[in-house]
């Protein structure tokens, strides 16, 4: 029998919700996924819906939800539905909505510029970093065999809670100008269970060519593998 997948997209277009979520159904169908599409998280609210879905995809930047929409999505991950994403589709989504924030476990704060960037308003506000798999990531399904490797993109600054099960990180370096006068750690992918549910989250995926790196493509694809019920 198959499983159910429900992908819900939208929020801010910078992210590319539909083109970002859109490359990786191959492999959701691979995995014996038959995927739903929504373009708002309104489905959220309906309980007779959410009780068929194993999976829950999640790319929604900013954007909001009613009270209704996140109660209906935290009861379907803690009876056991799995809940994945990458960067601001996940831990960006639905700002004012709290309960969002507690059950995802990290709420992304800033991305600041490279110190030689600093205060400019037309440069992209990259950072060149090593993503640095953990002691925890040697032997988890979703990042077994993946090697620490470095990118050129957004690093988010990410406040998160003790809950999550880190499987990657990296340093935040302090540079000349900056408030912060050293380098700290931050997530950047983790685990986390929730009721009978599991959650999987990255901050990778700015853009489509850091999605389609080899080691962020692969876990992404085994956080869906893992989170689904």
């Amino acid at each position: 029998m198959s499983r159910q997948c429900l992908i819900v997209r939208g929020g801010w277009p910078g992210h590319d919700p539909v083109g970002s979520t859109d490359l990786f159904l191959p492999a959701l169908e691979e995995q014996g996924f038959v995927v739903d599409i929504e373009e708002t998280p309104e489905v959220y609210a309906d309980a007779h819906a959410m009780a068929r879905y194993d999976l829950i995809v999640q790319s929604v930047t900013m954007g909001s939800a009613t009270v209704d929409e996140v109660a209906g999505l935290r009861a379907a991950v803690a009876a056991g539905a799995g809940l994945a994403g990458w960067h601001g589709g996940i831990i960006d989504s639905f700002r004012s909505a709290t309960d969002f924030l507690q059950a995802t476990g990290a709420q992304f704060a800033a991305h600041p510029h490279a110190p030689e960037d600093r205060g400019s308003t037309d440069v992209e506000a990259y950072r060149r970093y090593t993503v640095r798999f953990t002691d925890a990531a040697a032997d988890h399904p979703i990042t077994a065999g993946l090697t620490d490797f470095e990118v050129h993109t957004e690093q988010y600054w990410v406040l998160a809670d003790g809950l999550n099960e880190v499987l990657a990180d990296c340093e935040l370096v302090a540079g000349e100008g900056d408030e912060w006068t050293r380098a700290v750690t931050m997530p950047v992918a983790w685990t986390r269970h929730w009721g009978e549910g599991r959650i999987f989250a990255t901050t990778l995926g700015h853009t489509l060519d850091v999605l389609r790196l080899p080691p962020v493509t692969a876990m992404i694809e085994r956080g869906m593998a893992w989170a689904a019920r």
